[in-house]
């Protein structure tokens, strides 16, 4: 960083913020603070979707289970399967094209 980009560094700051240029050969240091973010990974584990049990291959969902990573559902519905889909009804999405796929037969 040249002194050229000091001083243009410098114009960006506040006046309390500038490099003291009577310290060692005229150069300081500046810290510039940035926001810590969290990346949210997306997820469509949400809405009426939780209330369904919805069909994924059974390869995916072992494969699931191991690594803990998502699947996608016929529907679309990405998700980590945790709870045990007896309990809830077929989603009626998946049912309709599982049905579309197999010609009827369930």
């Amino acid at each position: 960083m040249g002194l050229k980009d000091m001083t243009e560094l410098g114009a960006v700051m506040s006046e309390d913020e500038r490099p003291d240029e009577q310290e060692e050969g005229g150069v300081g240091t500046a810290v510039l603070e940035r926001p810590e973010t969290k990346e949210q990974p997306q997820s469509t584990d949400d809405g009426d979707a939780d209330r369904f049990a919805h069909y994924v291959s059974k390869d995916r969902i072992m494969e699931s289970r191991i690594t803990g990573r998502p699947v996608v559902a016929l529907c679309g519905k990405i998700w980590v399967p945790k709870r045990d889909p007896s309990q809830y009804p077929v989603c009626p999405d998946c049912r309709r094209i599982y049905e579309s796929m197999t010609g009827g037969r369930s």
